[in-house]
């Protein structure tokens, strides 16, 4: 490089470095070690938000309380559905202000992990690829296909060029200094065979062709090229090695506990199990490492996945759903950050040399110079007693001790010694409001509702020979399709009829006449339904009316996107007069995309023809319910408990706050009172809530609700009494010692 053109560089950095706002401006590179922030390796303690499974309003609070407890960065994904729900029509406001987010970030002195993805998985809803994407003609997903790829790099190169235009890279002055392309495409990638092999090498070379300025990773991708960094998910990675010994060891979702699916029990993670897993990843070598998640959210409107996953995405994250702090979880991992922050000059220093202790029992050190730091584990399920550098160590079965100075233990992973607080729900009525704009207590007589149509209502129905697959035809603009047709009999017909229906999934109600008949429903593990309704026809004209639903898309594994949904067949009457069966799969049946109320719009609230003269329909299907409602007072996070309800969807102020489906009732078994922390955790090891609905309370955000006058809009499917509906405020309680 001529002397002249150096020195235009020398002052295009420097003025970059002046007049970008100068929180960072680094040079972020790496090498066997560490990220290297302008040449000096860094450790580095992680956790993932997810801004638009919260609000703008809770952002601040959540950033700081992740500084507080001990973060340097702040890792979440990118979701291409929410930010592109029709192609070439952007949305980045509210809960999708991506800039806004990574600012208040870097305003906290924090650093980002941009998982661009644009596949992110996450339970969320399709995987984060919005629905138009599967209908581009030729397209296969994930896969070396052009039209694919031709997507997947526009969305990409849009927000890589709305970061550059916030100069939010560290290269120049921002807070990102990681990005991530693709996601956990290695545990999904035989079937592809060797397309999936090309599409890999092509998306980390778009990739870098983007010039971030910063390392790339490929979290789960073995043979990720380089300069991709390839990294490990998993509830543990100490063992993990990456690709190359040029690169760094980085563990991208140090799953914090699990989610949560309707149907399902309530999974959790003990913090001891936490605590031992990321201090055994920074014994074995590895410097940056990630909470997945530190703060889970929930899951608004109808972006949860699966199918079946829950509208809480709390995932018993050291932040909970309503952003209060979860002790001993928070306090714990705090102190475990200190303690491996005091040892960081060592870890930096050298490769730790690892040596056995004994039976299960394991010692890394890292020593360069004068600096000194040790990490003694017991990774049996018994105490025992380790003999290092001359002095006795008591080390609790499956914890880690850790010796900043390679003689005195600042902490042990299997001993809590944080103050602790403890948050519980208090249930309180649902203030409704008076015409005259008083409040008073639960009465059923400020309730209005409208019935939604049995059958084919909207004039956009259409009729076709055969059944269909639902998501190729609602293209997910509804959780609903209603499969209708009418059939005739001459005669008496046998009251033994039962009706067979078949479905992908996930859900179903059967009409006969107008009449509810029978419903079915799919689980996480298997979203099909077959069902058996015994049915009542009548003699002449008969209308069977079929309704449809989706619980959120599929999210993960390999073609997902392929993977159907609906009543796809057969459908056949059984036990007719004579005993013989009519197949119903191939006649004309009609279709209708949505309900009627969806369409007029009202879960605003401000349209429609609402009821409220007559007595108020109770654990009637298919209806609409609103009220007006007064806020509960203080500031304290705020849920409603839908006990009561059968399943839909509810809106406050016209926004979503979810599907709710208290009926959905967890296994009796499988649950324990104590979870033993000692020993390899999975997400079935430790349950709650056997039994019980999977989930009853649903977060409604303050900053949603206004002081006065709310309106509260309910959609329900199946049947359900609106009055029996509560508040719950969540607090926190008096302070206790956890040893």
């Amino acid at each position: 490089m001529r002397e002249a053109t150096k020195i235009l560089v020398f002052h295009l950095v420097w003025f970059l470095c002046i007049h970008v706002p100068p929180m960072f401006c680094a040079n972020v590179t790496y090498d066997h070690r560490a990220l290297l922030i302008d040449g000096k390796r860094r450790v580095f303690i992680s956790g993932s938000i997810h801004y638009p499974r919260s609000t703008p309003q809770m952002w601040p609070d959540l950033i700081q309380k992740s500084k507080d407890g001990g973060l340097d960065v702040i890792e979440t994904y990118v979701f291409w559905n929410f930010h592109e729900p029709v192609r070439g029509q952007y949305y980045f406001e509210g809960r999708g202000d991506l800039v806004n987010f990574v600012k208040l970030v870097a305003a906290a002195g924090l650093y980002v992990h941009l998982r661009i993805g644009p596949y992110a998985c996450a339970e969320w809803n399709y995987g984060g690829f919005p629905l138009w994407l599967h209908f581009i003609p030729g397209i296969k997903f994930r896969t070396d296909n052009e039209p694919f790829k031709a997507e997947m790099q526009r969305f990409t190169a849009k927000i890589v060029d709305m970061m550059k235009q916030e100069n939010l890279y560290a290269s120049q002055g921002g807070p990102i200094i990681l990005s991530q392309i693709e996601n956990e495409y290695g545990n999904i990638d035989k079937p592809y065979g060797a397309a999936g092999k090309s599409y890999i090498k092509w998306a980390a070379s778009m990739a870098t062709s983007l010039n971030t300025g910063v390392p790339w990773v490929m979290c789960q991708q073995p043979d990720a090229p380089d300069p991709m960094i390839n990294t490990c998910n998993g509830f543990y990675c100490d063992q993990f090695t990456p690709n190359s010994n040029a690169k760094p060891k980085m563990w991208t979702e140090n799953w914090s506990g699990w989610f949560l699916s309707f149907g399902g029990a309530m999974p959790y993670r003990p913090v001891e199990d936490i605590a031992f897993a990321v201090a055994r990843f920074y014994q074995r070598g590895g410097t940056f490492q990630n909470y997945y998640m530190y703060h889970g959210g929930t899951n608004f409107g109808r972006t949860s996945g699966g199918p079946f996953i829950s509208t809480s995405y709390d995932y018993d994250a050291p932040i909970d759903e309503y952003g209060i702090i979860r002790q001993p979880k928070w306090g714990h991992l705090r102190d475990l950050h200190k303690a491996i922050k005091l040892c960081e000059e060592a870890l930096i220093a050298t490769d730790p040399t690892i040596t056995s202790l004994g039976s299960n029992l394991e010692a890394a050190v890292y020593k360069s110079g004068t600096v000194c730091a040790a990490f003694l584990a017991n990774i049996g399920t018994s105490d025992s007693t380790a003999n290092f550098n001359g002095n006795s160590y008591q080390l609790p079965a499956w914890s880690v001790s850790i010796l900043p100075d390679c003689k005195n233990v600042v902490l042990n992973t299997a001993k809590i010694n944080s103050a602790s607080t403890t948050s519980s729900f208090i249930t309180q009525s649902l203030k409704l409001k008076e015409d005259g704009g008083g409040a008073l207590e639960d009465s059923s007589s400020e309730w209005s509702w409208i019935s939604e149509p049995i059958g084919i209502s909207k004039n956009d129905s259409f009729s076709k020979f055969g059944l269909v697959e639902q998501i190729n035809t609602t293209a997910d603009k509804s959780d609903y399709l209603w499969y209708s047709l009418s059939i005739d009999f001459e005669d008496d017909v046998s009251a033994q009829t039962v009706l067979h229906i078949e479905s992908l999934g996930h859900a179903l109600h059967a009409f006969i006449n107008g009449k509810l008949a029978g419903s079915g429903k799919g689980n996480s593990g298997n979203a099909k339904v077959n069902v058996d309704i015994p049915i009542t026809l009548v003699a002449g004209k008969n209308t069977i009316d079929l309704l449809s639903l989706t619980v959120g898309l599929q999210n993960y594994g390999s073609f997902f996107d392929t993977w159907g949904a609906g009543i796809t067949g057969p459908v056949t009457l059984k036990g007719l007069k004579n005993g013989t069966t009519i197949d119903l799969s191939s006649q004309q049946w009609t279709y209708q995309i949505g309900l009627q109320g969806e369409d007029l719009g009202l879960s605003s609230g401000s349209v429609g023809q609402w009821n409220s003269q007559s007595n108020l329909p109770k654990n009637q299907p298919l209806t609409w319910y609103k009220t007006n409602f007064v806020a509960p007072s203080g500031n304290d996070p705020v849920a409603i408990d839908f006990t009561g309800m059968g399943k839909g969807e509810a809106w406050v102020n016209g926004q979503s706050i979810g599907r709710f489906w208290p009926t959905y009732v967890s296994p009796n078994s499988g649950c324990a009172t104590s979870c033993n922390y000692r020993g390899s955790y999975s997400s079935s090891k430790c349950l709650k809530n056997c039994g019980k609905p999977s989930q009853t309370l649903y977060h409604v955000p303050r900053s949603w609700l206004q002081t006065d006058s709310n309106t509260l809009v309910l959609f329900e499917e199946s049947g359900g009494d609106p009055t029996q509906i509560s508040f719950a405020t969540k607090q926190i309680g008096s302070l206790c010692s956890h040893v």
